[in-house]
């Protein structure tokens, strides 16, 4: 049984990006592990671009302790993508944050999953309640209102 494609309507960011000629592999397509790269670059280009992310002299960081994706369709070079992000929980200390590919003018995914931020003290590494700032900032993306702690 196949699993159901997320549709782009369900998420509240998206961040354009280009495949790169090295993201292929062997068989032609984008191997797995770019897909990885492109959730970790979609987050945290969001954070940077809305202020709050400083990561080079930020006090708080996140670190990342879960991912997970489910592939749907093969995209390659010179594929355009849009990448969709959409925060599913605030935790907090933590963030579960929703991530889909799509291929540029594709309604359904071709591949999607979530990334869980964790954020610490850059000293200590020990976790810390997520700032004022950073929730302000995440607050646009929530999707599951009703799940939140």
């Amino acid at each position: 049984m196949a699993a159901l494609r997320s549709q782009s309507d369900a998420f509240a960011h998206f961040m354009p990006l280009a495949t790169r000629w090295m993201d292929n592999d062997v068989y032609g397509h984008v191997n797995n592990v770019q897909y990885y790269s492109y959730f970790d670059t979609a987050v945290n280009h969001y954070l940077i671009q809305s202020g709050w992310l400083d990561i080079h002299h930020g006090e708080v960081v996140g670190l990342v302790v879960e991912t997970q994706c489910t592939y749907h369709a093969s995209v390659a070079f010179p594929d355009e993508l849009d990448v969709g992000l959409r925060v599913e929980r605030l935790g907090n200390s933590s963030v579960r944050y929703g991530i889909a590919i799509f291929r540029k003018g594709e309604n359904q995914a071709a591949a999607e999953g979530h990334f869980i931020h964790v954020y610490v003290d850059r000293k200590t590494s020990t976790p810390v309640r997520l700032p004022d700032a950073l929730r302000l900032v995440l607050e646009p993306l929530l999707v599951n209102n009703g799940e939140n702690a």
